[in-house]
């Protein structure tokens, strides 16, 4: 075996240790996620709207601090952002603890804790994109992005269950502890991985990469109203229809998404972000039309099954063109606030869609959701043709 093979494994294992470590480390964002609303409503005898703030606040916390990841990452190093992250998220575990243990204080604790965990996430997600991309090179940013999503996207999906399960066996301070213990076993997965150092060179203006990354964040943007849509809407959709086999929905929509992105990652090194990113905007816009005009839940599901391909591998693929358009100083605080586009698109999705659907019924969210991915091929095309004009120039 060459060196440069050697050299390629010992990367590629680096890169898996550090998605194993955010599986970890986003478990105590997974978690609480369906545990706090009922902490919050039934133990501490609070309002719905008490209860939406409380859980909201950590989105929040996430969009503000992705420039401020960003930069960090850039100048102290990725590693030592990752870690921070890691390590706030603990922080979040254990005010959820002393919540669980001071009725009287759990609400401002609790808050405490969300917002802790938001900038943890910032940090954590951002810091990972950049190690990565530091430890394997640039060419394989799509790698990457498709790898650590798919970490993300499983700790989401099991994380679910485990907390209802834990709190329903050990109540709400077990959950609390796992919070705190996984992102410091998380942090332990991190100190085999070489630090890649911060890159020397004069930073840009944040406007000046705002311009640079503003095309492909639209498109990101644009992307994510179906995401939202099938997340916050697909199982009212389909009690609405009187259908059975609602939560079907949300399966199909995870199945195709993960499916995508284990057959499909390659083709980001191969055919570049940009044209990936055009494909996979046409199949969510084809996904969600399906969904919009079903008339059977057979049809609905398949639908949501393509529209969970289509969405797969656009943030990874527009991410690679993020990559690309900044000098390698940068590139942290331009992932930074490229993900901040999607996480705007989720906030304003779900008020969005609830007036969408209050005037013209579900099957309409999911076809402004078809409209929106439309409008995001057209982004895409824009963004593939300007690739061209610079190959060929």
């Amino acid at each position: 075996m060459s060196s440069v093979q050697t050299q390629s494994q010992t990367a590629t294992w680096r890169l898996v240790r550090l998605c194993l470590a955010v599986f970890a480390a986003y478990l105590a964002i997974a978690l609480p996620l369906p545990v706090l609303p009922v902490f919050v409503r039934d133990t501490l005898h609070q309002a719905n709207v008490v209860v939406g703030c409380v859980i909201g606040v950590q989105f929040v916390a996430t969009v503000l601090t992705r420039g401020l990841a960003g930069r960090i990452a850039d100048t102290a190093g990725p590693a030592r952002a990752m870690r921070r992250g890691c390590v706030l998220l603990a922080v979040s575990g254990a005010t959820y603890l002393l919540a669980g243990l001071l009725p009287g204080a759990a609400l401002i604790l609790l808050v405490a804790g969300r917002l802790a965990a938001g900038v943890g996430e910032s940090l954590l997600v951002t810091g990972v994109l950049a190690w990565g991309i530091g430890t394997v090179g640039q060419p394989r940013a799509g790698r990457v992005m498709t790898w650590v999503g798919l970490a993300i996207f499983a700790s989401l999906a099991v994380g679910a269950p485990i907390g209802v399960g834990l709190s329903d066996a050990l109540g709400f301070p077990a959950v609390a502890v796992a919070c705190l213990l996984l992102p410091l076993a998380a942090l332990a997965l991190t100190g085999s991985v070489p630090a890649t150092t911060p890159v020397a060179g004069a930073r840009l203006p944040l406007r000046d990469v705002l311009g640079r990354i503003a095309l492909p964040s639209i498109g990101l943007a644009l992307q994510g109203m179906g995401f939202a849509s099938i997340s916050a809407f697909a199982v009212l959709y389909f009690n609405d229809q009187h259908w059975t086999g609602a939560a079907l929905a949300l399966s199909a929509f995870g199945g195709g998404f993960v499916l995508s992105r284990l057959l499909l990652a390659r083709t980001l090194d191969r055919f570049g972000g940009a044209r990936v990113a055009m494909m996979s905007m046409i199949g969510e816009c084809v996904g969600l039309a399906v969904l919009a005009m079903a008339t059977t839940p057979t049809s609905a599901l398949v639908g949501a099954f393509i529209a969970g391909m289509g969405c797969s591998l656009v943030f990874p693929a527009l991410g690679v063109v993020v990559v690309q358009r900044v000098p390698p100083q940068m590139r942290a605080t331009a992932l930074g606030g490229y993900a901040a586009f999607q996480d705007i698109a989720y906030a304003v999705t779900g008020p969005v869609a609830g007036i969408i659907a209050t005037h013209f019924g579900y099957a309409s969210i999911f076809a402004v959701a078809a409209l929106s991915a439309a409008a995001g091929v057209a982004v895409t095309v824009m963004l593939q043709r300007r690739t061209v004009v610079q190959a060929t120039g």
